[in-house]
């Protein structure tokens, strides 16, 4: 089984616009915001099913974790469409992602 990487996401956030461009408002930097605003409102879900259902659930209860883990591919899915929406790459990403992960293991 390949492991999934933000290339593969955003290809398939790609065929998934492409599938609904009659429904869905195209992505572009003036539908960035709203992406971005969905993004946290499906983080918001994720919250919830820790709230509802605990921590242990999330963790021993095989339905629970399932709907806390589609919530989680919920937030990537918008996460993706705010990337493309400011024709950000997954080599941008993962170049400013290790920036800043050095400037936190160097911080204290």
């Amino acid at each position: 089984m390949s492991q999934l990487n933000f290339t593969e996401m955003q290809n398939i956030q790609r065929a998934l616009q492409e599938k609904y461009h009659d429904k869905w408002v195209p992505l572009s930097p003036e539908t960035g915001r709203s992406s971005l605003l969905w993004m946290i409102v499906e983080a918001g879900e994720v919250a919830d099913v820790i709230k509802k259902e605990g921590d242990t659930a999330v963790i021993d209860d095989i339905e629970v974790r399932h709907h806390f883990i589609e919530e989680l591919c919920d937030v990537l899915m918008y996460f993706n469409d705010v990337m493309l929406c400011y024709s950000i790459t997954p080599e941008e990403l993962e170049e400013v992602y290790l920036e800043k992960h050095k400037k936190n293991m160097e911080r204290w």
